[in-house]
């Protein structure tokens, strides 16, 4: 089980208040990745951005000019290098994020953009969340992720969700049976478990993170 002791970070992409990130992420993870994980022996580890607020790429040199092997020292800023020791932690990631305007939202793009050499080489996995799915956010995502060199998992898991889903969890976390109507038809389940092994998979061919 080559996979076993290697952690995949969860990032919550979306920063504004109120948000439903936080909710779809937690319901996803508890209910579809958890139970995997764990039979793969692989670690799930939440990152959320609204934690991290890094501003709009404020270096004077493109990460890629960093030293690949560690480029955290060589930022000028704290913020940077704090983001950049963060990520390097990870072997792989999954994006949860939301579709503002028929894309990425800022903060998720700044905190990708923000970095290179950490990104590169990982597999990565997306989860999309609009009226519709986020079909627009997720395909945007997944070219901007391809750029920096991630590995990105072929299913892409897009999650029917409305400003009603948002005043629809309960206090377990639980959406309202009409929204896991519209999850199941949309295959949310089966998507988020075939995204978790096409990355599981993905980690089995490659070593840890440094």
């Amino acid at each position: 089980m080559p996979a076993a002791g290697k952690t995949i970070a969860l990032i919550i992409g979306s920063t504004r208040t109120p948000r439903m990130g936080p909710h779809i992420h937690n319901y996803i993870k508890k209910e579809y990745l958890d139970g995997a994980a764990a039979a793969s022996r692989v670690r799930l580890e939440t990152v959320d951005l609204a934690e991290h607020r890094l501003p709009i790429f404020d270096e004077p040199v493109h990460p890629a000019g960093r030293p690949k092997e560690d480029p955290m020292p060589a930022y000028a800023h704290e913020h940077t290098r704090r983001w950049s020791a963060l990520v390097r932690r990870y072997d792989a990631f999954v994006f949860f994020t939301p579709e503002y305007n028929g894309s990425v939202p800022a903060g998720l793009k700044t905190a990708v953009d923000a970095l290179f050499h950490e990104w590169s080489g990982k597999p990565a996995g997306v989860v999309s969340y609009a009226g519709r799915g986020g079909a627009s956010v997720a395909a945007h995502l997944r070219t901007v992720l391809g750029v920096v060199g991630m590995r990105v998992a072929p299913t892409s898991v897009g999650v029917p969700a409305n400003a009603k889903t948002l005043a629809s969890f309960d206090a377990e976390g639980r959406p309202r049976d009409e929204d896991l109507d519209r999850w199941a038809a949309a295959g949310v389940a089966e998507g988020s478990r075939a995204m978790l092994a096409e990355i599981i998979a993905q980690l089995d061919e490659q070593p840890a993170a440094l």
